[in-house]
């Protein structure tokens, strides 16, 4: 079954090519009302991928979510080949549902080169293995629950994730805005770095815009409370593999103005930090009078 799932995950990321320049990608219903923004993160870097020579790396992707994905339709990727330089390659991608764009995306492409290193060090924090899966809700308790929630929660997924700090989905309290959270793809996938790359876009939408709620006692659960990712940035810095353990490392510095900062560094479990990732996104109580 795990590996019947994370399949469906890769063929999610590997387009139809229609023209040199033009991709389209179907969508997956993970219990969202919309499309998954991260669906729509990785097919973009993919289809950025294919317009580039295979010995450049992407470092960096930055995208602004426009419109709500219809689950029901596929979406149509047009890319810019906006320069090839030297060392550095560059991509504009639009993402196009209904003849409207949704995603509006930039992304970087490197030639590998030696230089200077340096790097953050990864918290201490319990290994994933000594860490329980979050548990499943029963059915008289999904039943009770909204339908939004009721669907995000009843469909599995390929991607597991592990708590350093579970938090009560369902009755969250506040605390600061600070998580870790173990992750990995369910199942061995191919050594190819490009297809690793966009699975961590599509994992890196998890959990990161969530973690400005915390200090306010609310969840993407909560009755009345709007979320949306309103842009996303990713910077990936060394390799690695997600279908072997990350530690994903959550701080959120600010909320204001119905929208949430958040900021992300993916470690592997050697401490070699892989990624960085950053979004601001939409924190809206239905019915405020702000």
């Amino acid at each position: 079954m795990k590996e019947t799932h994370v399949g469906e995950l890769v063929d999610l990321l590997n387009l139809e090519r229609l023209e040199d320049n033009l991709f389209r990608g179907q969508s997956r219903d993970i219990g969202t009302q919309f499309v998954f923004g991260g669906q729509v993160l990785g097919q973009a870097l993919t289809a950025a991928q294919h317009t580039v020579d295979p010995s450049r790396e992407a470092h960096s992707l930055h995208a602004y979510f426009l419109r709500a994905g219809d689950i029901n339709a596929p979406i149509v990727y047009s890319v810019e080949r906006a320069r090839d330089g030297g060392t550095f390659s560059s991509r504009r991608v639009v993402a196009i549902q209904h003849g409207q764009p949704i995603l509006n995306g930039a992304i970087s492409f490197q030639l590998p080169e030696r230089g200077f290193e340096h790097q953050s060090s990864m918290p201490e924090v319990p290994m994933p293995e000594d860490l329980e899966p979050m548990p499943a809700l029963s059915a008289e308790q999904l039943a009770q629950l909204p339908t939004k929630i009721q669907r995000w929660l009843g469909v599995d997924t390929p991607i597991e994730f592990r708590h350093v700090w579970p938090q009560d989905r369902l009755h969250p309290t506040k605390r600061p805005p600070i998580q870790h959270v173990w992750f990995r793809v369910t199942a061995r996938i191919s050594d190819s770095p490009a297809l690793h790359r966009s699975l961590l876009a599509y994992a890196s939408d998890f959990n990161l815009i969530g973690t400005a709620t915390l200090p306010h006692g609310i969840s993407y659960y909560t009755d009345r409370v709007q979320m949306a990712s309103l842009d996303h940035a990713l910077w990936f810095h060394r390799p690695f593999r997600v279908d072997e353990w990350l530690l994903y490392s959550f701080d959120s510095p600010t909320a204001q103005g119905a929208r949430g900062l958040a900021r992300g560094q993916i470690f592997s479990r050697d401490g070699r930090l892989v990624a960085s990732s950053a979004q601001e996104g939409l924190i809206r109580l239905r019915g405020d009078s702000a």
